[in-house]
């Protein structure tokens, strides 16, 4: 099981607005900005089982890492799981208005599975970014 996952970005205002508005219809927010060495932002998602009562699982730093490797995160495909294909449809919405790239419209994918239905952006770094519901509706 995952805990979190951490992505470079090339700007860090940039990410924090995209990802602030990409991830509100899915139940996220911005929960944590700062800096330990680098800048860096935290999304949560409401969780009652965690002491906070919210669930970090996505953090973004500024810039390259000191021990090397590229400057910025690309190419990579991370996908959040909606609770309805309206959270599906208003992510795909968002993005877009915050500046993503259309990388495949809210619709079913039964090539998947019957009832798969995601919509598929790109981020500002090129990552590809999905919000897929599993469920009938």
């Amino acid at each position: 099981m995952l805990d979190h996952m951490t992505f470079r970005v090339s700007d860090i205002g940039r990410a924090k607005a995209f990802y602030s508005a990409a991830l509100a219809p899915l139940g996220y927010s911005l929960c944590f900005e700062g800096n330990y060495g680098t800048n860096m932002l935290g999304f949560a998602y409401p969780d009652a089982s965690e002491p906070d009562g919210k669930k970090a699982d996505v953090w973004f730093l500024d810039g390259p890492s000191p021990y090397g490797g590229p400057a910025s995160t690309s190419g990579c495909h991370l996908a959040w799981r909606a609770e309805t294909r309206a959270q599906v449809d208003a992510f795909y919405r968002a993005a877009i208005a915050a500046g993503g790239t259309d990388n495949g419209p809210p619709g079913l994918r039964p090539d998947y599975h019957a009832h798969y239905y995601g919509a598929f952006v790109l981020d500002p770094e090129g990552n590809n970014i999905e919000a897929v519901c599993h469920r009938p509706e």
